[in-house]
Formats: structure tokens, sequence, C-alpha cells
């Protein structure tokens, strides 16, 4: 299959990004401070900028930025990947295939990638990266999932407390 990928030299994108199992696994959230030490060490070596991001149980979205005259994103999400495998326990259940190649079994191979086009696209992608926990019934209302950038955008004027929701009281991804 001939994958086509949208190559924008500082280019604005949207991804997800889905561990290899899905059902019944924790796996981002239970390590979630790795995944963010992770993030921010793949940042540090090779720069973007987080608009929006939030990581659910076993999958997650964000839109981020590259810099000018740069549009190699598949590096920076080899080395996430790599580098959060690298750090956790070899637990999972592996394929033949994934073990002939030395490979671990946290990870979907693939991610779904979207060039943001224009200013309402943008702002369509935020909305859905805040609001897809809400969605996956992980939580009555964006205000209470604890591993997005919504609260910082609360912070910053760009969404009000309330917005994704609201209803009282907040359902356990664990219930």
């Amino acid at each position: 299959m001939d994958y086509r990928r949208a190559w924008h030299k500082g280019g604005t994108y949207f991804f997800t990004v889905n561990c290899l199992q899905r059902k019944n696994n924790d796996c981002l959230v239970r390590n979630i401070d790795l995944l963010r030490d992770v993030i921010a060490k793949v940042k540090k070596s090779h720069p973007f900028t987080i608009h929006a991001w939030v990581v659910l149980p076993e999958h997650m979205h964000c839109v981020i930025e590259l810099p000018e005259g740069d549009a190699d994103f598949a590096t920076r999400w080899m080395l996430i990947k790599m580098l959060f495998s690298k750090g956790i326990p070899k637990s999972e259940r592996r394929s033949d295939t994934r073990i002939e190649r030395g490979e671990r079994g946290i990870w979907q191979r693939r991610y779904w990638e979207h060039l943001i086009r224009d200013e309402r696209d943008y702002q369509a992608h935020v909305d859905y990266v805040h609001i897809n926990l809400v969605k996956h019934g992980l939580v009555k209302s964006v205000k209470y999932w604890p591993y997005s950038t919504f609260h910082k955008m609360v912070e910053q004027g760009v969404y009000a407390q309330d917005w994704g929701g609201g209803m009282e009281g907040s359902l356990s991804y664990e219930d």
C-alpha cells in the first residue's frame, strides 16, 4: 500500500497515535510521567510547538507546529515511540513478526496525520483534541481529565472552564 504523507515545512499538523493493544489498555496514562519526559526530550532535540495535546489510556491526539524549514514529523514520532517503549518493562504480547524484527508491541506502526489548512481547520482539530475524551466516555466534562492541554488553555483564556461538558461529577476510565 502506498501511504502518502503531507510534508509541509513549518506546517501545523493534527496527529492520532495509537497503542497496538487498544482494549483494556491504560499504558499511556499509567506511564504519563515517562511520556511527558520523552516528549520534552524529543522537543528539545527536535523542536516543535504544542498547540493542543490529550493523552487517553491507549491513544493520544495532538496539534503541533514544526519550525520553519522543517517537515520531519516522522523522526519526532519515531523517537517518542522508541524512547517511551524503552522506558517501560517488557510485558506486552508480541507477534512472531515483531519478535523477528526486534520490535516492541506497544505502538501501532502507523499514525494518522493531517496537515492543518486554515484557521477554521485548526480550531476544529484543537476542539476535537480536547473533546475526544468526553466522546470516549472517560469523563463527563473536559475539565475533569488531567492529561490534556485544556487546563493550560483555560488559564490563557482560550476556553471557558465549563467548555466541553460541565455536568457535575466525573467518570473514571477505570469504572
